[in-house]
């Protein structure tokens, strides 16, 4: 879980807390503030799972990247020593 993803949860929570906290009270603008903030956290959290989405992705990528260059440095390698062979 990332910065993103935390500070979208206790949005999420914050707000809804207000959003309850408005109906409670028969306060409009307080729900309305705790919807907005909720949406705020849904938002901020998706964004945070695409990062680390992506980073995974990418980190994946430079795995396999890595294997493929070792794989053909040994085959390099073997066929050099090969054709000094002949």
């Amino acid at each position: 879980m990332n910065q993103n993803q935390v500070k979208g949860t206790i949005d999420q929570a914050v707000g809804s807390a207000k959003r309850e906290a408005g109906e409670w009270a028969g306060d409009g603008q307080l729900q309305v503030e705790g919807m907005v903030q909720q949406v705020k956290g849904k938002v901020e959290s998706a964004w945070g799972k695409a990062k680390e989405v992506v980073h995974e992705a990418n980190e994946e990528a430079k795995v396999e990247h890595e294997s493929r260059i070792e794989v053909e440095l040994e085959c390099a390698s073997s066929s050099l020593e090969s054709s000094k062979k002949k």
